[in-house]
């Protein structure tokens, strides 16, 4: 049977959610840069006048040794940055929960025939005593060699490292002849929470590739892969091409992330919804206190902080029902854990937040 849609079937709006901010639409000041880009012809392949301007944002933002490869999507960015940071005997150190291990469908060891070594980081952060635990076997020819660490920021937690705490896994890392790669699919976010720029929690705090995040903050599918080190991954031009990112009409690409990161829009998108996960917090939390004070009990918890733009709570069933029959959310993980994930997005407004609390308080 053909359940395709004819050209018959209507298309209306889905309802608001907080399952992910994936399920944003495009930032309309996106959609304009997409159309002012959309005039006569341009080169192709990146030898464009968008790609050659967000090159140059890249190094006034990053630093002058900065190099800078628009690619289709986050997991794109992580396998030609970490494929790039190792040799084909390679492995890398991360958490346990991070993007690359849990959520990337095994592309990191299947398309850029890496290894990871996933180590338990509580909320989703790494030490450098974590990565001790897997910094071993150097020399032996039965074991990968741990040569790169990657961390998330934000993490999947939804946990932030400081520019210090970022710092002291890269003087670890490099301590080690290792190479520290950051998936930075959420870095406003982070930038956001901590009140610091771009290059304070990547450059200036030793990081060597990072995985510029977009689509999560307002983009129409667009990501890069960002060389601070360049020495330490080589060949990523060519990586761009061999793993299939490298977009043939790529001004289109370059100029969402333009309009993202030529000026602040990056950090008003990300602030708003990380304020909207501030009071989504807040008002859970206050709930859970007059439900305590009604009846003695609450079915509500917030096991960690919101630093970036997710909330982590536990629901009961009843809550999570009513709540869904307006708002799409994750349990977390996916089994019917009463611990749910909300995230919020850069057009979350307070009306979404009241009404999902309204919900669940029933």
């Amino acid at each position: 049977m053909n359940h395709a849609a004819d050209a018959s079937t209507p298309i209306t709006p889905s309802s608001r959610g907080f399952a992910s901010d994936n399920y944003a639409g495009a930032h309309p000041e996106v959609l304009g840069a997409i159309a002012q880009a959309n005039v006569g012809h341009a080169q192709a392949y990146g030898d464009d006048a968008w790609t050659e301007r967000f090159r140059e944002v890249m190094r006034r933002t990053f630093g002058e040794r900065t190099e800078a490869f628009p690619v289709f999507n986050g997991t794109g960015a992580n396998v030609i940055s970490l494929q790039a940071a190792l040799p084909r005997w390679g492995a890398v150190i991360c958490a346990d929960s991070a993007h690359i291990h849990v959520d990337e469908g095994g592309a990191p060891e299947k398309v850029a025939g890496l290894k990871l070594l996933p180590v338990p980081a509580e909320h989703g952060k790494l030490t450098p005593a974590l990565i001790d635990r897997e910094a071993w076997g150097y020399g032996f020819v039965h074991r990968a060699q741990p040569l790169a660490v990657s961390i998330a920021q934000s993490t999947e937690a939804g946990t932030v490292y400081t520019p210090d705490e970022v710092r002291a896994l890269a003087d670890h890392a490099h301590g080690l002849g290792m190479v520290l790669h950051m998936d930075g699919s959420r870095i406003g976010n982070a930038a956001a929470h901590l009140g610091c720029t771009l290059a304070e929690l990547t450059t200036d705090a030793g990081v060597d590739v990072l995985s510029l995040g977009g689509t999560k903050n307002g983009l129409l599918g667009a990501e890069a892969v960002v060389a601070l080190n360049p020495d330490v991954v080589p060949g990523l031009d060519y990586l761009q091409k061999t793993n299939m990112q490298l977009g043939s009409k790529m001004r289109f690409l370059s100029a969402q992330l333009l309009a993202l990161y030529d000026g602040d829009l990056w950090l008003r998108s990300a602030s708003h919804a990380n304020a909207m996960a501030q009071a989504l917090s807040k008002r859970l939390g206050a709930l859970a206190a007059q439900q305590v004070e009604a009846s003695g009990t609450t079915g509500i918890t917030i096991p960690s902080p919101a630093e970036s733009n997710v909330v982590f709570a536990t629901l009961t069933d009843e809550a999570k029902t009513r709540a869904r029959s307006r708002f799409s959310f994750y349990d977390w993980p996916d089994d019917g854990s009463p611990l749910v994930r909300l995230m919020c997005s850069f057009d979350t407004t307070l009306d979404d937040v009241d009404e999902l609390v309204r919900l669940i308080a029933g």
